[in-house]
């Protein structure tokens, strides 16, 4: 065939596809062409029609409230009361980032629409609470529990429950029931604090035992209801949270009573715990703890990774291809959350008491301070937007939340909220780990 009828033939293909396809007709619901407003209204939301992706909830820890905002142009969209104890809440969202899932101190359980700002469901899941994770698929949120201790889950659309599994103070024991069959009041059947708990890759979550000196990875791949569990013991003393790798790759838990990290290879068919940076503070006299590092939402930068020091002025450098500390970097004080701005070019750091009212800007390349920042009194959290051009802090003590850019180190906004702490974008919910 030669090129003018291969033209031909083609021509002749756009003929027949204009006839003999039907015209589609277009909706005639009264919704599809209704304004936006209308299209909310009957949905049962707030009368704005508007995506999710740049809204941001805030706890306002004294009153049990979430503030609902909107990153963009800086602005309040919103409260929803009614949430419970906050005042060591956290928040994961949907993947649709339609809903937050609130999880508060008191074992409360709630499902916020960040549109409508209603609660659109709560349970009290336990009777002291510490947090929680949402699987990757999004099908199911979990809990984890001081008390009982444990982690419950649940269907994330209706709540209804999965799996409840207690964390067992005994060495080895898994399972609903407690260990060699000991009644529940017998001291060999204590169950443990639980923290740490972050969704990992292949359908698994994994958490961390403070009182059993223990790693659980959970996979629930094959059955939700009943997951199959390892158990990793001996891990070093009290870890006291968790986190994993923006990669995905590892699962690493500080501990509270002795110096060094418990680290997991989730990549390894066959998981097992090395422990990393032993004995950081060897050699000198630890400070008291005045208030527990955060691991979750830690800083990478290129192949270093930083982290808070316990008891220590001190950030520590840790080489990632070989998990050995290369640097430490003198502070302000006791170090709470280490971030790293998306890029990685940055490092922002705040302080427990009587430190909490600095924070500071390390550079990532020179590791050293470029700035040292007074926000306001009681600086409890601070969140990057998604791409990093500002850092939302909260001041609890100044009732305000201070909007700063991260690239002249100046203020650029400012909200005034009663008693703000955690602050939650819902980028998060694309993110492993959050």
């Amino acid at each position: 065939m030669d090129r003018r009828d291969w033209m031909r033939a083609l021509g002749g293909l756009g003929a027949l596809a204009s006839t003999a396809l039907p015209a589609i007709a277009l909706p005639t619901d009264p919704l599809s062409t209704a304004d936006p407003a209308r299209i909310a209204a009957s949905a049962g939301e707030a009368p704005s029609l508007r995506g999710t992706g740049d809204l941001a909830v805030i706890v306002l820890r004294a009153s049990g409230a979430l503030a609902i905002v909107e990153t963009t142009g800086g602005r309040l969209l919103g409260r929803v009361d009614g949430l419970g104890d906050l005042s060591h809440a956290s928040v994961v969202f949907s993947r649709d980032a339609l809903r937050a899932y609130v999880f508060g101190r008191d074992g409360g359980l709630s499902v916020v629409n960040l549109l409508s700002r209603r609660i659109e469901q709560r349970l009290m899941q336990a009777g002291n609470a510490i947090g929680g994770a949402i699987s990757a698929d999004g099908r199911r949120v979990a809990a984890q529990n001081y008390s009982p201790g444990g982690v419950r889950v649940f269907d994330a659309t209706s709540l209804a429950p999965l799996a409840d599994i207690p964390a067992w103070r005994q060495p080895g024991a898994i399972g609903p029931q407690p260990p060699g069959g000991l009644p529940a009041d017998d001291p060999a059947a204590q169950r443990s604090r639980v923290v740490g708990l972050a969704d990992v890759a292949g359908d698994r979550m994994a958490w961390s035992l403070f009182d059993a000196d223990a790693i659980l990875l959970a996979d629930f791949s094959a059955d939700p209801a009943e997951p199959r569990l390892l158990r990793l013991d001996g891990i070093g003393r009290q870890p006291y949270d968790a986190l994993v790798t923006p990669d995905g790759r590892h699962y690493i838990a500080g501990l509270f009573g002795e110096d060094g990290l418990a680290l997991v290879d989730l990549w390894d068919e066959r998981p097992k715990v090395r422990r990393i940076l032993d004995g950081y503070g060897r050699g000198s006299q630890p400070l008291p703890v005045y208030k527990m590092p955060h691991l979750r939402g830690w800083a990478v930068a290129g192949r270093h990774a930083f982290l808070p020091a316990i008891g220590r002025h001190e950030v520590l450098v840790v080489d990632t291809t070989t998990w050995c500390e290369v640097d430490r970097i003198p502070v302000a004080g006791q170090p709470v959350f280490v971030m790293a701005r998306p890029d990685g070019r940055q490092i922002w750091v705040n302080f427990a008491v009587p430190d909490y009212h600095r924070v500071q800007v390390i550079d990532a390349p020179t590791r050293r301070v470029l700035r040292t920042l007074e926000p306001g009194r009681a600086v409890l959290h601070l969140e990057f937007s998604p791409r990093g051009e500002q850092v939302w802090i909260s001041c609890r003590d100044d009732d305000r939340v201070l909007v700063y850019d991260t690239r002249t180190l100046a203020e650029c906004g400012r909200l005034d909220l009663p008693a703000p702490s955690g602050i939650f974008m819902s980028a998060r919910a694309h993110r492993i780990g959050l």
